[in-house]
């Protein structure tokens, strides 16, 4: 009987997770430049396969807004039929990652870097949908997006085409807002499903001139890598890339998992197997020329939220959209671009942690400029490069934050006893024109007996320069005694 209850919730919630997941598979695929086909595939593999394995149990995976990005510059610079060849190695990275242990490291990662990653993706998100939301086409980059801003809003104004687009994509993101405060409503229909539905359903009853979805079948979507796209993969730039389509899906993926974790009472993530998990999904997503699959927040949440019990519910999910993908893919087209533009910009959105930073730069000041240093650095220069930036970041200031060091001087009214100071905290070279400083300024005239015994670490840098600190005031014919 138990048993029984378990799988009518698991049921139950595959059903809204679906829902969930239809529009921002789509959606995600469309914004990758990839035939919207692939989305779906994603989506099918993490739930069939990534759901039945072990890992974390309530938690779904599929393609992710936060990887858009970096999936539409690979597609971009090699071409689709290359996608396949960068995923399916990615997804061997992560297995070998979780076949060494390393899927809890991946919980030492500086939270402002993550942050700050999804904080950038967010914004070029945002930037380059906001052409989307309008049926036009973006100039390219982040920057070069930002900056032609100007230009697109002159010429939608100009273009009745382009104004009923965008009244088409707003729209949409008014429901994604307003549709959560209908909770009667919300239960039943999940916010991104009713905003493109009521979308597409406005552009048939008007019938506007705006863009559609292009189907190609989903058969004819999936382009396994050849053996020339296999063979590109060692070339330096494809393995940046690899690494960052790695790594970027692990972090994202192990983070939701720790999340996830918070919000039910069920068994806990194992990291390193939900690692090896994400790695099959995404080897067999690229064996399909498929998109890379990260655990998806939203996804995961809605299937909790419903009730779901078991990972049932999330390889239920994937057999619902085997079907609808097999059975219904004509649907696809009817759905206007504007519509999952709309759901992305709102997807871009909510990836920005604006509520958390006032508080964190009251608090945590060092933290908030990471967040903000790693954002911009993504915006500016490139995703892979950009999060590098930002773990240098984090790295610099705590290795800054932990290199304290206190100088206790205590003088003698007896001119003939030395000077005594004693060295306390971390000593290194971050801190060692602080050291100096305070080491010159003692009298000139006095001796002086050091203690270094106090400090839990002192490096090379800091070592050698009181070693000439020490042979200098000997030369000037002071005595000076080290303590260590």
């Amino acid at each position: 009987m138990k048993k029984l209850t378990s799988f009518r919730a698991d049921f139950t919630a595959s059903l809204v997770v679906f829902l969930v997941a239809v529009p921002l598979c789509v959606g995600v695929a469309v914004a990758s430049g990839v035939p919207a086909e692939l989305g779906l595939v994603t989506g099918i593999v993490g739930g069939l396969l990534t759901g039945l394995l072990p890992g974390s149990s309530l938690q779904v995976s599929g393609p992710a807004a936060g990887l858009t990005v970096l999936v539409f510059e690979a597609v971009k610079e090699y071409g689709v039929s290359t996608l396949g060849a960068l995923v399916l190695a990615a997804g061997a990275l992560q297995l070998v990652m979780g076949a060494l242990k390393l899927g809890r490291w991946f919980r030492a990662i500086s939270v402002a870097v993550v942050q700050g990653m999804l904080a950038g993706i967010g914004l070029v998100l945002i930037a380059g949908q906001l052409y989307a939301l309008t049926d036009a086409k973006a100039p390219g980059s982040g920057l070069a997006n930002i900056g032609s801003l100007p230009g697109l809003v002159a010429d939608t104004a100009r273009s009745q085409t382009a104004l009923s687009a965008l009244a088409i994509g707003a729209g949409t993101i008014a429901v994604l807002v307003l549709w959560p405060r209908w909770r009667r409503a919300a239960r039943i229909l999940p916010a991104p499903l009713a905003a493109v539905a009521l979308a597409t359903t406005t552009v048939w009853v008007l019938d506007l001139p705006v863009a559609r979805v292009k189907v190609s079948g989903l058969l004819d979507a999936i382009q396994p890598p050849g053996l020339a796209d296999l063979g590109r993969l060692a070339d330096i730039g494809v393995i940046g890339t690899v690494f960052a389509f790695a790594l970027i899906a692990s972090a994202e993926s192990l983070f939701s998992a720790a999340a996830v974790d918070r919000l039910h009472d069920g068994p806990k993530t194992d990291y390193d197997k939900e690692l090896m998990a994400q790695g099959a999904g995404n080897a067999v997503c690229g064996v399909l020329g498929a998109l890379p699959m990260t655990a998806v927040i939203v996804r995961s949440a809605a299937n909790v939220h419903a009730g779901a019990k078991t990972k049932a519910s999330r390889v239920l999910h994937g057999v619902w959209l085997l079907v609808f993908a097999a059975a219904f893919p004509a649907a696809l087209g009817v759905v206007p671009l504007a519509a999952l533009a709309g759901v992305l910009v709102y997807s871009g959105c909510k990836l920005i942690p604006v509520r958390a930073l006032r508080p964190l730069w009251r608090e945590h000041r060092g933290e908030a400029v990471v967040l903000m240093v790693t954002a911009i650095a993504i915006v500016t220069v490139n995703m892979f490069e950009g999060v590098l930036i930002g773990l240098l970041m984090a790295v610099v200031k705590t290795a800054w934050e932990t290199s304290h060091v206190h100088l206790e001087v205590d003088t003698p009214a007896d001119e003939d006893e030395p000077v005594l100071v004693r060295a306390v905290g971390n000593a290194t070279f971050l801190r060692l024109p602080k050291i100096l400083d305070q080491l010159e300024a003692l009298p000139a005239d006095r001796d002086v007996r050091l203690d270094l015994s106090g400090l839990r670490h002192l490096d090379h840098a800091c070592g050698a320069a009181l070693t000439n600190w020490e042979e200098q005031h000997r030369r000037s014919r002071q005595t000076v005694e080290l303590v260590s």
